[in-house]
């Protein structure tokens, strides 16, 4: 026997005995193949599935019969006796309906305006701006002017509070005769002027190295008593009553006196350093 043929019974040999020992292998496993079960498992999901039914069978008829077959009473609810619509409201058409919408809130709006209106010019009763305003102690008053350079502002009166002094109130009688109250409040030594410039109605600030008010909207200047000075105002500040009350100063702010002509100054003050508003232009 050749060589050849030796070496090709060997190899035929070795493929057959290598089947054998792989078919072997094959049976022996208890796993027949990806996601198989073995047979002791499969034989208990078969008695498994078995006895389900029975026990849910049995659970439901339990449930059934716990069950009431009782039929509750419903409460028994007297009728109401029918009322007949009201014809007028029943008859009412959608174009009446507007009409009568648009004119009760065209009402409504003109009232409610009106009592707004009234509310605002009417001085109020009490406390703040539009009616008497204690704006505190006289002698506190001049101890806090004086610690603030000559102004003082109070809020609640829309209003400046300086000193008056004693000695120009023989002109002042003659200036204010026809301000009772506002000469008044000289006497008692202080001026009480309403914070708006009678130019256009801006706030007027104090002008601390002047010491005078220096409207900064166009330029009207005014001294320490709100008499004109320069700028194109039509007269000086315009001023409230003034009444001292136990110790007390009291601004009424429900009236407003014209300030004083062009020309006055009773007090004869002139600027007393560098103007914080430049160019304010003659009388």
């Amino acid at each position: 026997m050749s060589s050849a043929a030796t070496i090709a019974i060997a190899i035929a040999a070795i493929v057959v005995l290598a089947a054998v020992v792989l078919v072997t292998s094959a049976r022996r496993s208890d796993v027949r193949g990806a996601g198989a079960l073995a047979r002791e498992t499969v034989k208990r999901d078969k008695s498994a599935k078995a006895e389900a039914p029975v026990a849910g069978a049995v659970y439901e008829k339990a449930e059934v019969q716990a069950r009431s077959t009782a039929i509750e009473k419903a409460n028994e609810v007297a009728p109401v006796a029918w009322q007949a619509p009201d014809a007028e409201a029943v008859a009412v058409s959608r174009r009446q309906f507007f009409n009568r919408a648009a004119v009760t809130m065209m009402s409504a709006s003109i009232g409610a305006f009106g009592v707004a209106v009234v509310a605002f010019l009417w001085p109020r009763a009490g406390g703040g701006f539009g009616s008497k305003v204690n704006v505190g102690r006289l002698d506190d008053l001049i101890v806090q002017i004086r610690s603030e350079k000559g102004f003082v502002y109070k809020p609640e009166a829309r209003t400046w509070l300086t000193a008056y002094p004693s000695d120009a109130l023989p002109k002042a009688r003659a200036a204010y005769a026809t301000q009772p109250s506002v000469l008044a409040g000289m006497e008692a030594g202080v001026v009480a002027l309403y914070q708006k410039c009678p130019h256009l109605g801006c706030r007027v600030p104090e002008c601390k190295s002047s010491q005078w008010f220096e409207c900064p909207c166009h330029g009207s200047q005014y001294n320490r008593v709100g008499e004109k000075k320069a700028g194109p105002a039509p007269r000086g500040m315009d001023r409230f009553g003034v009444s001292v009350s136990n110790g007390s100063i009291i601004v009424d702010t429900g009236k407003v006196f014209n300030g004083p002509a062009i020309g006055t100054n009773t007090t004869g003050q002139e600027a007393e350093g560098p103007h914080c508003i430049t160019g304010g232009g003659g009388h």
